[in-house]
């Protein structure tokens, strides 16, 4: 199993830059930003110093979207990073939450996502697209490799993932919603006549590494209670077009009841206060709380499931620790050991 970190392009963006270096010095194989323009700076620019400052990490925004930004911009700025640094990035998308939200507007349609995905793999692979009744492509990009990854949560979002894309992304940690989420993509694979097994999956959720007591527990799931209110927002896109009722696990729908609203000032912040609603019983099964024996249990059982990688969502205060501790006492734990001899 990868695993990878998730990080906010949050000022100074050398630190940014500095946890990314950190990350691929214990092994992290994929750095994620999120991509919400308004809230946070320009993630593109720092992947272009990321990448400058190291030397295998794959970069790529967890996740963009198709309305903030003209999908031929995007595909052309993969395709020079890639041109510049050696095929080192992917393309993560999804309908559109803060990056759209923010500027009063609203996720955008299955349609239209799937017509992005399309575009922007075709330009970002150097091929030829259709934008209308025009065929583009980049003439300079002919080595230009991406994939797109995309990420959802409600049955249409999942089944078009497993009819286009080359990645799936879970924002959250739970095996019972990962296992029914991989079957449904899986499903909506083979329905097109895909081999399932060529999508990769990725699980993203906070970790936060404690000394096992029950007032580091505490303090941990207080660190990470943004990311259940975060999780809500598309929770109650999902309740809204389906009912409460639709074919989707309680586990991922019950717990937004107490839900009042949500301010995207404080999105993706330790101490949010619209997050209150979250109980701690979600927290524990979203996120990766505990000892490294904890997590490294938890991330066996998401591998068990089909995961191929965790990505480690580092919004909270012990981003070095956390990071030291996985290289230290979580990555290793994860790869099947070689001897020297037998």
């Amino acid at each position: 199993m990868d695993i990878g970190v998730v990080l906010q392009c949050t000022p100074p963006s050398s630190r940014v830059v500095e946890l990314a270096r950190i990350a691929e010095t214990h092994g992290f194989s994929h750095v994620w930003t999120f991509d919400s323009h308004l809230l946070w700076q320009e993630p593109y620019v720092i992947y272009s110093q990321i990448l400058a400052s190291t030397r295998k990490v794959v970069v790529g925004p967890m996740v963009t979207n198709p309305s903030t930004r003209d999908v031929t911009v995007t595909a052309s700025t993969f395709a020079t990073l890639n041109e510049m640094y050696g095929n080192r990035t992917v393309c993560g998308i999804g309908r559109g939450d803060s990056a759209v939200r923010t500027l009063g507007g609203k996720p955008t349609t299955i349609a239209r996502l799937k017509d992005s995905i399309e575009i922007i793999r075709e330009l970002g692979n150097g091929r030829s697209a259709q934008i209308g009744e025009t065929t583009v492509r980049f003439p300079w990009a002919a080595k230009s490799e991406l994939e797109v990854w995309v990420a959802g949560y409600g049955p249409r979002a999942l089944e078009l993932t497993g009819q286009v894309a080359d990645g799936f992304i879970l924002q959250l940690a739970d095996p019972d919603i990962t296992a029914w989420t991989i079957a449904t993509v899986r499903a909506g694979a083979e329905a097109a006549g895909r081999d399932p097994d060529e999508i990769t999956i990725c699980v993203a959720a906070p970790a936060y590494i404690t000394d096992g007591s029950a007032e580091a527990l505490d303090h941990a799931r207080d660190q990470c209670r943004w990311f259940g209110g975060m999780v809500g927002n598309h929770v109650a896109d999902i309740v809204t077009k389906y009912g409460a009722d639709a074919q989707v696990p309680k586990a991922l729908t019950d717990y937004i009841a107490g839900r009042e609203g949500y301010d995207y000032n404080q999105h993706g912040r330790a101490g949010n206060t619209h997050a209150d609603f979250v109980p701690d019983e979600i927290i524990d099964r979203f996120c990766l709380l505990g000892s490294p024996a904890e997590h490294v249990q938890r991330l066996k059982e998401l591998e068990k499931l089909g995961v191929d990688q965790f990505a480690v969502y580092l919004q909270h205060d012990n981003k070095t620790a956390t990071l030291d501790a996985y290289g230290e006492s979580v990555l290793p734990e994860l790869i099947t050991p070689v001897t020297a001899t037998q």
